[in-house]
């Protein structure tokens, strides 16, 4: 979907010194890029405390960077799917599509060492997302043949499915996050518009909207940390997108706090420590997989690059389980992956 991409304003911070030696405080300012210096020591903080001498030495950050562990393979490739963690280390894997690009309807349930269960859901879909809920685990629309407006919810002791409620609106291409009880769907694809909406659920409610993001989004990347929903990237009606959005879960305000260093769709995010990580993605082609990982601080927008995946890839299941991220299945540039492995921290030398 080759076209022109929105320009949107972007924040900055302007540092002054006062005249003294001894002293020095930080005041805001707008208008910067990205790679200024400014932006570089506001986001690390550097305004010195009440009373501190200018020479105290900074905190060092802690590290971001993760490395690539490979686990082992699926049974059969997979992409696509509807994800989440589960309790004892676990995570679930729930429709997608197979190497010959048609829909699924399994549900695998695995660990860091092999998928340990198996089940169905009603039907085949894809395109859809998941949250993980009070030891449930619920889907939101995805697609077969058209778009679904369903909300299923999965019991990983039982293994049952089943229908509880239902969208706004048919959609697919959903991106899913939760926090507090409550699931937070972004945007989507309806069959003819891109959704700009960020939809609020809980078990036993209706669906409420809850906020617009700037532009319609499908195919975005979600997380939540810090008390806000980031999202990431994306496809727009008019390209991929390179802007990190933040949804305040307090106020229900949507502001930009960032810019990806290229337009990234179909990625996927997931929360380590205290940053976001970005794993994968693609531009506006079907082959223009990536194979970086960026962590992005959800607070700031700050943008950091974290490691590399073995091979470029796009929409695959990726959840954090204890102390790393998990990667599985996913589509290259050239085929369907089924390979699992995990991003772990590199120590700060």
């Amino acid at each position: 979907m080759p076209s022109r991409r929105a320009i949107l304003p972007v924040r900055g911070f302007l540092l002054c010194a006062a005249a003294t030696a001894l002293l020095c405080s930080a005041c805001g300012g707008s208008g910067h890029t990205a790679t200024s210096a400014a932006t570089r020591a506001a986001t690390h903080g550097v305004a010195a405390a009440h009373g501190a001498v200018a020479t105290r030495p900074r905190p060092r950050p802690a590290s971001v960077r993760v490395t690539y562990r490979p686990l082992y393979a699926l049974p059969a490739p997979l992409r696509d799917p509807a994800f989440a963690a589960l309790a004892g280390g676990r995570f679930v894997m729930l429709g997608g599509l197979d190497a010959a690009d048609v829909s699924s309807a399994g549900v695998e349930v695995a660990d860091l060492h092999g998928v340990r269960d198996t089940s169905a859901l009603p039907g085949p879909q894809h395109d859809a997302q998941a949250a993980a809920l009070d030891g449930r685990v619920y889907v939101f629309g995805g697609g077969d043949a058209t778009e679904l407006d369903h909300i299923l919810r999965y019991d990983p002791t039982s293994g049952g499915v089943s229908q509880v409620g239902a969208l706004l609106a048919p959609q697919s291409d959903v991106a899913v996050a939760a926090s507090d009880g409550t699931a937070y769907v972004v945007g989507g694809f309806d069959g003819s518009n891109y959704l700009d909406t960020v939809v609020a659920w809980r078990p036993g409610s209706a669906p409420r909207v809850e906020a617009h993001l700037p532009v319609g989004l499908r195919y975005a990347a979600v997380a939540v940390a810090d008390g806000g929903l980031v999202v990431i990237g994306g496809s727009t009606p008019a390209a991929a997108s390179d802007a990190i959005y933040r949804f305040d879960l307090t106020t229900h305000q949507v502001r930009r706090i960032g810019t990806l260093p290229h337009p990234i769709t179909h990625g996927d995010a997931a929360v380590l420590g205290s940053s976001v990580y970005l794993v994968g993605g693609r531009g506006d082609l079907l082959n223009a997989q990536t194979s970086d990982v960026w962590a992005i601080n959800p607070v700031t927008g700050r943008v950091r690059g974290a490691g590399r995946l073995p091979q470029p890839t796009s929409d695959a299941a990726v959840a954090t389980i204890g102390a790393r991220i998990v990667v599985a299945g996913g589509q290259s540039p050239t085929s369907t992956l089924a390979g699992v492995g995990e991003l772990v921290p590199v120590a700060a030398s």
